[in-house]
């Protein structure tokens, strides 16, 4: 197989895998209606908790976690060193899914998800940050962008240096798309969780 091929298809399988809308899916198939059209209109989890189904979000937040570590997996067996170009791409087909003409959710369970493909120290540093910013200041946007920064930092702490660039990309990207709640947090009017917004 050429190289060309086996650049291609990682990214291929990761965008793929990453661009699946679980929460938009599973809100519709719950009798939620079009999840594009509550709260702040994103499609992940912290949005289906806006609809009153913490099942549902739940599952939204595990499957968006899920098809990260699939793309990582995937990458792994069939391409292997190929994991950051399937983890890349997975977080960006979340972000930019072509079915919903490139506006998807903002990759923050989806980049613990591939965190933890690459290697679960780094998901577990992730994950650590995540929920205890979020358990201290009980804003959701906060939790997660101070857990994407803290991936790359964690892979070069951990030792897995080779993790490092493409985590801070997307620690980038995702700081990118929260540049809405960094306005509101800096203004003090971001909503915890639990809030309505």
């Amino acid at each position: 197989m050429s190289d060309s091929v086996e650049t291609l298809m990682p990214l291929l399988v990761g965008y793929l895998l990453g661009s699946v809308p679980f929460g938009l899916i599973l809100t519709r198939l719950t009798g939620g209606g079009d999840l594009r059209a509550i709260g702040s209109g994103n499609i992940g989890a912290t949005n289906v908790l806006r609809t009153g189904k913490k099942g549902v979000a739940a599952a939204t937040l595990l499957l968006d976690m899920g098809k990260g570590i699939a793309a990582v997996l995937i990458a792994r067996h069939i391409w292997p060193g190929s994991e950051p170009l399937a983890a890349l791409a997975a977080v960006l087909g979340h972000c930019f899914p072509v079915w919903l003409k490139f506006k998807g959710g903002k990759g923050v369970a989806t980049m613990m998800g591939i965190s933890l493909g690459l290697a679960w120290p780094i998901g577990l540093a992730y994950a650590v940050v995540w929920l205890g910013v979020l358990y201290a200041s009980r804003i959701s946007s906060l939790g997660g962008m101070s857990a994407a920064v803290a991936a790359p930092l964690a892979a070069l702490l951990l030792g897995f240096t080779a993790y490092a660039p493409v985590l801070a990309l997307l620690a980038l990207l995702v700081l990118f798309l929260h540049r809405e709640n960094i306005s509101r947090l800096r203004a003090g009017t971001e909503p915890k969780v639990g809030s309505r917004k």
